[in-house]
């Protein structure tokens, strides 16, 4: 007889049976400045509608003062049940505990995170434009896989814009989960649903607003299936 797999607390993996991919979920980014006000904005934004993610994201900034900056983050997202993952530094999320690391293509490799962080942790891939990358991501453990950037975004250089069909390639053909990333806005995020995202990760729509738990709450609707 066989055993059902232990399913995350965080819910952020355990929406993904073979029967069926449910609904959207929202993946939230951090900006660059997570420091000052910055909890109690991103408790606001949580108090807008459900979450399955955050992620922390800061560049340049000395591990010891991010792992600092990092701890009422994650306190706040533990409380919330949503998973909070790292950017690029799976010695970090190691660190700190974290649910999950997001890996850019220069940042590792999963089998490495893997090791590192154990079976639980959520690892996520950046594969740009690019099924083949995204493949590879998948052979390589991987828990999820991200494609963009589908708009113009300021919070990195683009450099690679899918079309996109490949969020409907990928849904279709395989069962780990599609993250869509790069200037999603509720006004232009239904249409990354319906071709099959299963998260959409955001980031300046929510932090550039005087209101983030308005712009989450916008979100929501756009994430229903059918």
């Amino acid at each position: 007889m066989n055993e059902e797999p232990e399913l995350s607390i965080t819910g952020f993996s355990d929406r993904f049976e073979p029967q069926g991919r449910g609904d959207a979920a929202l993946y939230l980014i951090s900006p660059q400045d997570v420091g000052g006000d910055f909890p109690d904005r991103l408790r606001a934004a949580l108090d807008g509608g459900p979450v399955s993610a955050f992620q922390l994201r800061v560049k340049g900034v000395d591990q010891h003062q991010l792992a600092r900056l990092a701890e009422p983050l994650q306190g706040i997202c533990a409380e919330r049940e949503v998973a909070f993952i790292v950017n690029d530094d799976m010695s970090l999320a190691k660190r700190i505990g974290a649910d999950g690391v997001h890996l850019g293509q220069d940042d590792g490799d999963p089998r490495e995170a893997r090791a590192l962080l154990g079976p639980t942790a959520q690892i996520g891939v950046t594969c740009h434009d690019s099924r083949h990358l995204a493949m590879e991501a998948g052979e390589a453990g991987a828990d999820y896989v991200a494609f963009g950037a589908f708009f113009p975004t300021t919070t990195k250089p683009v450099k690679h814009v899918p079309e996109l069909g490949i969020l409907g390639w990928w849904a279709t053909l395989f069962e780990l989960p599609s993250v869509a990333i790069g200037g999603i806005t509720p006004d232009n995020g239904r249409g990354l649903v319906e071709a099959g995202a299963d998260f959409l990760a955001v980031c300046g729509s929510v932090w550039n607003a005087a209101d983030p738990a308005a712009v989450v709450a916008a979100f929501q609707p756009l994430l229903k299936r059918g």
